[in-house]
């Protein structure tokens, strides 16, 4: 498999995955961007792993931490509470506001939490993947995993 054929088959998989990791959807549009690009200066070591797609996706999540912990972070904020200057569109759908609680709620995770939760959920990718992807021992992502979930009950219970 070349590298485009890899990112004809994965992109939109890669562009879900990063939307849940940083809520908003044109900065995963950026993160997946800047991420591709990185693979495909990289293809020849990318494409000798025994999983390409395992190591994209770890590749895309540490992205995602260097975005959050540098100036990015100062640039662009996930917020609970949208601005005041940014015009919402009104929809009364109790699906959407139950999503958009969720959001807010994710929102507040700190970063390792949230990319543990969004592999485990949504990607539904068993302990040991998670740890390889995160870099890190499959104790950490079982701890991070429930604290992210603790948290969250917490902050359901709130409501």
């Amino acid at each position: 498999m070349d590298y485009a054929e890899f990112a004809d088959s994965r992109l939109a998989a890669l562009s879900r995955y990063a939307v849940m990791l940083t809520g908003d959807p044109h900065l995963a549009q950026d993160l997946v961007q800047e991420t591709m690009v990185r693979v495909q200066l990289n293809w020849r070591r990318v494409s000798k792993a025994d999983s390409p797609d395992r190591y994209v996706r770890r590749m895309l999540t540490n992205q995602y931490f260097d975005w959050r912990r540098g100036s990015w972070l100062r640039r662009v904020l996930l917020r609970a509470e949208p601005d005041e200057g940014i015009a919402a569109t009104v929809d009364h759908a109790e699906a959407t506001a139950d999503r958009d609680q969720i959001w807010a709620w994710l929102s507040r995770l700190p970063r390792r939490q949230r990319a543990a939760l969004v592999l485990r959920f949504y990607e539904d990718l068993p302990d040991a993947e998670i740890a390889e992807i995160l870099g890190c021992a499959v104790g950490t992502v079982r701890a991070s995993i429930s604290r992210a979930l603790a948290t969250l009950r917490a902050q359901l219970v709130e409501v």
